[in-house]
């Protein structure tokens, strides 16, 4: 029995640990696509913009609401209030 907690724990902290690094990546590709955005004209911030709406709705048809509407909202954030 302690064989079996110790495994879970060890398999319970490399889990954390890879959840650790998925966000770290997350934040640093949050951070070069908001210096990447900053950079470029408005026209093509709103061509940008309108060509991920238009993936989007394709994307919303083979997702549930809640994942669609998560999705939408992460993207919102980093197109229209990007960290400072």
């Amino acid at each position: 029995m302690k064989n079996l907690i110790a495994e879970l724990l060890v398999k319970l902290a490399e889990k954390e640990e890879e959840s650790k690094e998925l966000v770290a990546q997350v934040e640093a590709l949050e951070i070069v696509v908001t210096a990447m955005l900053r950079k470029m004209h408005q026209e093509d911030q709103r061509s940008i913009a309108a060509g991920i709406d238009s993936a989007m709705h394709n994307a919303a048809e083979h997702a549930s609401e809640d994942d669609a509407i998560l999705l939408r909202n992460y993207i919102d954030k980093l197109l229209n209030h990007p960290r400072s």
